[in-house]
């Protein structure tokens, strides 16, 4: 049963640092994606648009322990997909079907990124307990029906600033989660360590 739990972790720490690099990814395309999307729109990098966030889910903080920071971060990234394909298809339905080109390119690169990470998140949140995580709610999310082409612009660049903005806290909170295993493990050879020293010091006497 050890060899079961020193398997699975191991495997917990794969998963992770996967993830975290996928992360990392995601981040990059989506400021990619941010950049292609001012320049289509003329919009300035500082655009004013909301600054409330759209995700709403406890942002992960250090008095969460580790799964209740993967269960959070995991629900986020949920309704970053789900306000992600709204905007797809707001875009589609306002402007109609553009050619193909490096900005719908982005945006099928950022989908499928987003993704696979929340396929690897979703593991990281089986081996805490198992549990389904809690269904995302998208109420108070939708731009309505605005008929306002330019409102529909920033609802669509803000939806694009907060998936940049979770890509970016998956980051940290998924790096923080090898590095506690990393301490635990040092701390646990240590003690290895001074166990060790006192035997053989016994041993000598």
């Amino acid at each position: 049963m050890a060899e079961r739990r020193t398997r699975g972790s191991d495997l917990s720490r794969t998963t992770a640092a996967r993830a975290a690099a996928i992360a990392e990814q995601l981040h990059r395309e989506c400021a990619n994606l941010l950049e292609l999307f001012r320049k289509k729109e003329n919009l300035s990098a500082e655009h004013e648009v909301a600054e409330s966030r759209l995700v709403s889910v406890p942002l992960p903080s250090s008095q969460l322990d580790a799964r209740d920071k993967l269960w959070c971060l995991h629900s986020a990234l949920l309704q970053c997909r789900s306000l992600l394909e709204s905007a797809i298809a707001k875009e589609e339905e306002e402007f109609g079907s553009v050619a193909k080109g490096e900005y719908e390119s982005q945006k099928k690169t950022v989908k499928e990124r987003l993704s696979l990470l929340l396929s690897n998140t979703g593991e990281l949140v089986k081996t805490t307990d198992g549990t389904a995580v809690l269904t995302p709610s998208m109420e108070g999310v939708e731009v309505g029906g605005s008929t306002d082409l330019f409102q529909v612009k920033l609802w669509i660049y803000r939806i694009f600033r907060e998936l940049d903005y979770w890509a970016k806290t998956a980051i940290s909170t998924l790096q923080a989660l090898p590095s506690v295993t990393a301490k635990d493990r040092a701390r646990t050879g240590r003690v290895r360590s001074t166990r060790s020293t006192r035997s053989t010091r016994s041993t000598l006497r």
